[in-house]
């Protein structure tokens, strides 16, 4: 494994079938490097997410994580070892309160359970660290609404916030714009920004707006057909010939 490395991926394969919708990738995601997972639909992206945090076994390749080979690992010990992501599709508690959802995931790092028949009041470590992660996110003022009650894009932003209770050190974050407003979507960026430098997290995102993409990323790793097709700064990604004529077309990146 490269020693820089946060993550390395080597030959990883997956098949459904007849179709191979992870067809040898390599890849290398670096601490502290914002990076964008783009490509058409069926490109293999969320597939490629779903064996790298254990919700799929790879048919065959490796994967290590901070220089451990993860490979077989369940999902929970990787999130345990600083691994994890949230979904394309909305993945809250709907009935449980805005603060009940992010103390979930912290009681779960902590190795404690929600009790349904005790005060969390008791909890007072991870109210106090649920409590802060919906001030960082600016939803404090909802700790106490129900979680289904609450807009999209405050939906949007509670995901984020259970995605990071954890405490991870690489989180992937599956189309964190989708369904957003404009002004929403600047908030969730910016969000994503800032949480990136003061939490020290590292995020990789799988996203098809492309504003989205050059506009948050500092790496981009383009797939297409289950493979890399190609990888770099935005700079370069603009300008790749190949990547306009599979993917983007000619005027996606003007």
């Amino acid at each position: 494994m490269t020693a820089s490395a946060l993550l390395q991926v080597a030959g990883l394969r997956k098949r459904f079938g007849e179709l191979a919708a992870v067809d040898g990738v390599e890849l290398t995601l670096v601490p502290a490097r914002l990076t964008a997972i783009i490509g058409p639909n069926g490109a293999g992206k969320t597939t490629l997410i779903n064996l790298v945090t254990g919700a799929l076994r790879p048919d065959s390749g490796r994967i290590y994580f901070k220089g451990e080979e993860i490979t077989r690992l369940a999902t929970h010990h990787r999130v345990r070892k600083g691994l994890s992501r949230s979904f394309q599709l909305m993945n809250i508690f709907g009935r449980l309160s805005v603060l009940e959802n992010v103390l979930v995931p912290v009681l779960s790092r902590l190795g404690r359970t929600v009790d349904p028949f005790s005060r969390l009041e008791r909890e007072a470590e991870a109210r106090a660290e649920a409590e802060q992660i919906l001030a960082e996110i600016g939803l404090g003022h909802a700790r106490a609404h129900p979680a289904g009650a609450i807009s999209h894009g405050d939906q949007r932003l509670l995901e984020l916030g259970m995605a990071i209770a954890p405490a991870p050190a690489l989180c992937f974050l599956d189309e964190p714009s989708a369904g957003l407003t404009p002004v929403e979507r600047t908030t969730v960026l910016d969000l994503i920004r800032r949480l990136s430098v003061e939490r020290r997290t590292t995020f990789a995102i799988v996203e098809h707006d492309m504003d989205v993409v050059f506009s948050l990323s500092d790496w981009i790793v383009v797939m297409n057909r289950g493979r890399v097709l190609a990888e770099g700064p935005p700079s370069l990604i603009r300008e790749n010939r190949e990547v306009r004529e599979v993917y983007l077309g000619e005027d996606a990146l003007a």
